[in-house]
């Protein structure tokens, strides 16, 4: 495993890390959650993902549990706060009530004092950011949390929360979470160049694209058995990847991974880590075989040709 610095921070995170959004406490057996867990410690993967609304929390018992075995040290563990925890008007948001109450929650679920990164899982355009931020850095204060950071805000959102932190001197962003992947390519021009300038590091998920890079998927074929595009549950953001014209250029980056002898997974993921703003890729891992075949493109070194190459298929 290799690993990057997390921003303008000393942390270092590996640069493949492991989520659990629509797998643990959802359509993965327990003990598959944990052994598929279990593999990327040994794999030397030490950046672990979840939030607290995965399976309502399910997600967060499973994933502490799991780590629960190993020194704390030894591991980075992210957690979240945004999303509907309740029925009540203040289960939502990143009001400071909510913050306050669901990282206690956390917490509790993950059986753990701390957690390393915190993040704001979505803007909320109903509280005011310092009002979110400072509730934060009491948390960061009170060493409950070590490294704050958003998901999915726009460029203009998140220096507004960098000129917020420095105005009432309070702990600033230090890494985002966005979604990356050779179909879903926003980041590239405003969010990048906003991290680079302010030592904010990218940790993105769907480097795989729900893995439709993976190659499971086939044009005019049956959706595999036991694949996320099968599952009702798992496949509602998956209607735009599914579509012939995609398809088609996975096919051609097939092509390319076939004659640099990887896979096409391990492709996408080196594509991903061309870039230096991204300091980890999140991988959502169903099986262990999974784990082991995506951390072999830390060890993938990508030429400018088959860089243009791909550009040529995916534009």
């Amino acid at each position: 495993m290799k690993y990057r610095r997390l921003g303008r921070t000393g942390l270092k995170v590996s640069e493949i890390s492991l989520g659990s959004w629509l797998t643990y406490g959802n359509s993965t057996e327990r003990n598959t959650a944990v052994s598929t867990i279990d593999a990327a410690y040994d794999l030397g993967i030490n950046s672990f993902d979840t939030a607290n609304v995965y399976a309502r929390g399910e997600a967060e018992k499973i994933v502490g549990e799991a780590l629960r075995k190993y020194p704390r040290e030894s591991y980075i563990l992210a957690t979240k706060v945004f999303g509907q925890m309740g029925e009540g008007p203040n289960d939502k948001g990143l009001s400071r009530k909510h913050v306050f109450e669901q990282l206690h929650a956390s917490l509790n679920r993950l059986g753990l004092d701390y957690v390393d990164i915190y993040y704001c899982h979505r803007f909320d355009p109903e509280t005011p950011v310092d009002e979110t931020l400072r509730t934060i850095d009491d948390m960061v204060r009170q060493g409950k949390v070590l490294y704050v950071g958003v998901s999915e805000w726009t460029a203009q959102q998140i220096q507004s929360a960098l000129g917020t932190a420095d105005k009432y001197l309070l702990d600033r962003l230090v890494v985002n979470q966005p979604n990356y992947s050779m179909f879903q390519r926003y980041i590239e021009k405003e969010i990048i160049p906003l991290g680079e300038q302010n030592g904010i590091s990218q940790i993105v998920f769907s480097p795989l694209a729900q893995g439709v890079l993976t190659g499971k998927y086939k044009r005019g074929a049956e959706l595999p058995e036991g694949s996320r595009a099968a599952d009702a549950k798992s496949n509602m953001f998956m209607d735009k990847l599914l579509q012939d014209d995609v398809l088609l250029k996975v096919e051609q980056l097939e092509k390319i991974s076939r004659e640099l002898e990887i896979s096409i997974s391990q492709l996408a993921l080196a594509w991903i880590l061309r870039q230096p703003n991204v300091a980890s890729a999140l991988i959502g891992a169903s099986k262990p075989e999974q784990v082991k075949e995506n951390v072999k493109a830390v060890d993938v070194s990508l030429s400018s040709d088959v860089i243009e190459k791909i550009e040529t298929i995916l534009a």
